[in-house]
């Protein structure tokens, strides 16, 4: 399993159990306010960004006015903060790639807690393209191999449009274009089968293994990212045994 999908999927439980609930309010609602903004549009029907971003709220159960008001902010029908989509990219302990993605009203606060971030934890900010190209903007959908059949799996997510399902010990994982994200998790639904994750995000090409000292560091940088007001999302190519990202939640 990449090493994007497999944090993404421990930390969704690890997140659900720790109920940062305004944290990930906060998060949706900047996502939901550029998306309105950049889209030109806060018809979730016209704009795909800003209809994966309230899809997401929904998800997180955020109250309907909380959606509503964010869309208004970046539409301009109400006043609000103005956010600058930024990306940050380096390297994190044992040479693990880490894209940063950022949503800031303060560009040189964001920076210098993110470098701040990569230093403390034993990793380093490079320079603008340095592991970008590892990354490819893709839909990802993680189902439970307990849940479903390999076979009943494939044929629904195929036939819906999916690029490819893979698979490691616990979970299949199913690929999309983003475009057909919604698509596919729909038909998934509507199939009565459980997923684990749901996202569109980016995934790596190829992956670091980290194990021991190196790893925990590289959990305890990821989870200083995710806590960063500044941060959006944070990417890796790191592949670390699920156990131990559980066990360090």
């Amino acid at each position: 399993m990449s090493g994007h999908s497999k944090w993404s999927t421990i930390k969704h439980k690890k997140g659900a159990a720790d109920a940062k609930r305004g944290k990930i309010f906060t998060k949706l609602i900047k996502e939901i306010t550029v998306a309105a903004r950049i889209g030109n549009s806060g018809d979730p029907d016209a704009n795909p960004r800003l209809r994966s971003a309230i899809l997401a709220a929904r998800a997180e159960n955020m109250p309907k006015d909380n959606i509503e008001r964010a869309i208004k902010k970046g539409t301009g029908e109400l006043e609000g903060v103005s956010y600058e989509e930024c990306y940050y990219e380096g390297y994190g302990p044992g040479g693990a790639a880490i894209l940063v993605e950022s949503l800031t009203d303060n560009k040189n606060r964001a920076v210098a807690d993110i470098r701040y971030i990569f230093n403390k934890y034993g990793g380093n900010m490079g320079e603008n393209g340095c592991v970008a190209w590892i990354f490819t903007k893709k839909g990802y959908i993680s189902v439970l191999k307990s849940e479903v059949q390999e076979e009943t799996l494939m044929e629904t997510v195929l036939e819906a449009g999916a690029e490819d399902v893979r698979e490691d010990d616990k979970y299949f994982e199913v690929i999309t274009a983003p475009e057909e994200f919604e698509t596919v998790k729909q038909a998934i639904e509507t199939a009565s089968i459980a997923f684990e994750t749901a996202e569109v995000t980016m995934l790596p090409s190829n992956t670091t293994d980290l194990t021991g000292k190196a790893a925990e560091r590289m959990i305890k940088l990821m989870d200083a990212m995710d806590d960063c007001d500044d941060v959006q999302k944070v990417y890796t190519n790191a592949d670390i045994p699920d156990e131990l990202i559980e066990n360090m939640g």
